[in-house]
């Protein structure tokens, strides 16, 4: 019989070769292309490196102190660690590292404050909400009476006044603020004066700008919200995995519902990858990620309109731009695919009152987070709008298209001089 120790990627190649070849394939992948996803990063090799210890090992349901299992004198000590470092870096009272996954970490804020069949007030997912926040197919909706708010038809950012219409009209439990496809700022001191209003909890979901929050690059929703759940994968530049900060007087009902209501066992080095995270995201140079992270969607907003690509909202004040491509003629389906084959990777997205389906779309979803990790500023760009651009107008998703090409070779040159993961 084979014994297999080795954690290295030589000792892996040996044992087994072929998740080895998928390994490296998708490192290619990543170096060879512009990685354009706004929910998407490339965590630090400090983060990786705790993601693939022995802390994998250990079994253990409950809390530091608290456990179902002997033996958790050491994984205490690194939950510990990541409650400690982000309660500092949010200013929160309360934090729970254990949710798995960004999905997992909403339905322990579902647990705590909700039961089935009250009435949670959230954007709604065709307007730039999330699965999780009330869509049909989800058991946010399955389970609980979900009403959906949208945008202004003429500003396309959140409608404030029809969020305290319905809230008014339903007396929602909870009112929730956050989306997947939000480019502007949130104003969460009129969403707390709303929820105030009408008795319900204030809950503001995270996910996609809480890096932007720790880089103290734009306001934060801590001082405002009830709870605040988040992703620790995307801006924030960490772990595929979520989190939970709240007030203390609702600390307990979030503890309870992500274990032993939602969760079993949490994974105990994804939570040392996070507090690894934390740690980086308190440092200067971060910050000034977040800051260049704004910095260059905004430019890159700027040069696609420029371009007759235009940006919902008029613009952005975060980390990701929803494009309106019925300008060009263009399905955000084809759009994706034409980029695709170009080195470009995006993805389709439904902008507000779209008259495609879901996996038509008419927009696409562009965000800088990776590219900025790799190093790229304003100038690149600039680069970057042009070959969005040409890629989505002048080429048919075909690799051996002249126009595809040539854009391919402009891709290999920048990220060869931004490389991901450089050697």
């Amino acid at each position: 019989m084979t014994t297999f120790y080795g954690s290295d990627y030589a000792a892996l190649e040996f044992f087994d070769p072929d998740i080895a070849g998928v390994l490296i394939s998708e490192l290619d992948r990543l170096r060879g292309g512009l990685q354009l996803i706004a929910s998407e990063n490339m965590s630090s090799p400090a983060v990786l490196t705790a993601l693939g210890s022995t802390l994998s090992n250990k079994y253990a349901e409950g809390y530091p102190g608290r456990r179902y299992y002997g033996g958790c004198s050491e994984v205490d000590k690194a939950e510990e660690i990541a409650i400690e470092r982000a309660k500092a870096l949010f200013g929160a009272d309360h934090a729970n590292v254990q949710p798995h996954s960004g999905a997992s970490a909403n339905q322990a804020v579902y647990g705590a404050f909700m039961q089935p069949g009250e009435t949670i007030l959230a954007m709604s997912l065709p307007m730039g909400g999330h699965l999780t926040h009330g869509a049909k197919v989800s058991f946010s909706s399955k389970w609980f009476n979900a009403v959906g708010y949208g945008v202004d038809k003429k500003t396309e950012d959140i409608d404030y006044d029809e969020v305290e219409r319905l809230a008014k009209e339903h007396k929602p439990k909870v009112i929730l603020a956050g989306g997947s496809a939000i480019p502007r700022l949130i104003d969460f001191e009129r969403f707390r004066a709303i929820a105030d209003e009408v008795g319900a909890i204030f809950w503001v979901d995270a996910a996609h700008f809480i890096g932007l929050v720790a880089g103290k690059a734009i306001p934060s929703p801590v001082p405002y919200a009830d709870v605040v759940s988040f992703t620790t994968h995307k801006v924030l530049r960490g772990p595929r995995s979520g989190a939970i900060v709240c007030k203390e007087e609702h600390a307990k009902a979030i503890d309870k519902a992500v274990f032993p209501m939602m969760q079993g066992g949490p994974q105990m080095h994804t939570i040392a990858a996070k507090a690894v995270n934390f740690k980086e995201c308190a440092t200067p140079e971060y910050q000034k990620y977040a800051k260049d992270v704004i910095a260059n969607s905004q430019r890159l907003a700027e040069g696609l309109a420029a371009k007759g690509i235009r940006p919902t909202t008029g613009g952005t004040d975060t980390h990701l731009s929803l494009l309106d491509l019925q300008g060009v003629g263009v399905t955000g389906a084809d759009a994706e695919l034409r980029c695709d084959a170009a080195g470009i990777t995006l993805n389709k997205n439904a902008i507000p009152f779209d008259p495609q389906k879901p996996n038509v779309a008419s927009g696409i979803r562009v965000g800088t987070p990776s590219v900025t990790t790799q190093g790229m500023g304003l100038e690149e760009m600039d680069v970057i709008a042009d070959v969005i651009h040409r890629a989505v107008t002048e080429t048919d998703g075909s690799a051996d298209n002249t126009v595809t090409k040539e854009i391919r070779e402009q891709v290999t040159d920048l990220v060869t001089r931004f490389p991901a993961y450089p050697r």
